[in-house]
């Protein structure tokens, strides 16, 4: 295996994925990393001990098979270093405890995940630190909210559930001018689509529970940072005893060697089927970042690679009294759509979204807003199962 990261560094995406965090001759040439349960880990002798002079020193400071999914993140990333958090929520709110104290200043984006929101509005306001919401597209015009005292601006791109586009290049600079770390939320591309390190982002956070994961069935998030504010996320990750389990670590870095085709997958099949909606009459709008038509798609075209498989659209409704009726019809209509939560996973889901606690961005006012989450089924059999739906939802 010498000379494999010079060779790697270089090669594509989905020969990096089938590689990364790889390395049989550390494991006796087995093809993929042990899976080590750990939390006590003995030392040679009472020196070693004291110093820490090994590898590994507690279940929770990192495995073997944590470390192998930390450094393909670390790859993927372009990142000094990954830590790994029970969730995705938990992805955003470790780095926030990291960089906050009582007194600061944080500003987050209007569109940001709906439980990151939650967490602002209560425990980090009960910690001491003022949270103000911006608008999504307000670009270098986020200057004129930075104050003495701010000290994280928190990104997301494209916004959850609406899909605006942040000018991510364009914030960061403006905020590392007044010392502000920054942060974006990347699980809709994923570093395959776009790597915020590279826009200037320091701070780039993963639901890897959607896409790396990409089988509905593991919990995850990761968190990367570049070399100026590793060291602090990594204390703050020892201080608050978060680690990511072995077993999900494995599963991750099994779903990312075939993450780039599925995400292919995802994306193709999505914008046909954006494409397909764009031209019904019951339906508003499209919310697709590599729809022409969306007011965010210059952006996304130009700073982006790709698209995943998650969009929204506007069910059209004649009145306010039939808004929620005609989409839970909808809803209620299909059988391939799964409705749950979540997105990334195999299976194609669809949600009615609540955008009550906006303060900028607020809900269409032509019905309801409908997220689809298109998994890897086959386009047509997805189109008739909407097709039900739009059916069922004509008759209210």
């Amino acid at each position: 295996m010498s000379g494999k990261k010079e060779w790697l560094a270089t090669a594509g995406t989905d020969t990096r994925l089938a590689h990364i965090g790889y390395d049989p001759s550390s494991y006796h040439g087995f093809v993929n990393p042990p899976v080590v349960h750990a939390s006590t880990v003995l030392f040679p002798n009472a020196r070693a001990m004291e110093t820490r002079s090994q590898p590994y020193t507690y279940g929770t400071r990192g495995t073997p098979t944590t470390d192998a999914l930390c450094l393909a993140i670390d790859e993927l990333e372009g990142s000094a270093g990954t830590i790994l958090v029970p969730s995705g929520l938990a992805a955003i709110t470790v780095p926030f405890l990291a960089f906050l104290s009582a007194g600061d200043h944080a500003l987050i984006v209007d569109s940001v995940y709906s439980p990151c929101r939650h967490f602002c509005d209560t425990m980090l306001t009960r910690l001491g630190v003022t949270v103000e919401y911006y608008d999504p597209e307000i670009g270098a015009g986020i200057e004129a909210l930075i104050r003495p005292n701010t000290k994280l601006v928190h990104t997301e791109a494209p916004g959850s559930n609406t899909f605006e586009m942040q000018d991510i290049r364009v914030i960061s600079e403006v905020a590392h001018r007044h010392g502000c770390v920054v942060t974006m939320d990347n699980t809709w591309a994923t570093p395959l689509y776009f790597k915020p390190l590279d826009f200037g982002v320091d701070i780039s956070i993963h639901a890897a529970t959607k896409y790396p994961s990409g089988h509905s069935d593991i919990l995850m998030g990761t968190v990367s940072a570049n070399a100026k504010y590793w060291p602090q996320l990594h204390e703050a990750n020892i201080t608050l005893g978060i680690c990511g389990a072995p077993d999900d670590s494995y599963q991750i870095l099994r779903g990312l060697r075939t993450m780039g085709i599925r995400l292919e997958h995802h994306a193709r099949s999505a914008l046909r089927i954006a494409e397909w909606l764009e031209g019904r009459e019951d339906v508003a709008r499209v919310l697709h970042p590599a729809l022409p038509s969306f007011p965010g798609h210059a952006i996304w075209k130009r700073d982006f690679k790709g698209a995943s498989g998650i969009f929204s659209f506007v069910l059209t409704a004649s009145s306010a009294d039939k808004v929620k009726p005609k989409a839970r019809a909808f809803l209620d209509s299909l059988n391939i759509f799964g409705l749950g939560w979540s997105w990334g996973g195999y299976e194609s889901l669809a949600i009615m979204v609540n955008l009550d606690d906006r303060t900028i961005r607020k809900a269409p006012e032509e019905g309801a807003l409908i997220r689809l989450q298109i998994g890897l089924e086959n386009v047509e059999d997805l189109m008739t199962d909407l097709e039900a739906g739009f059916r069922a939802a004509s008759e209210i």
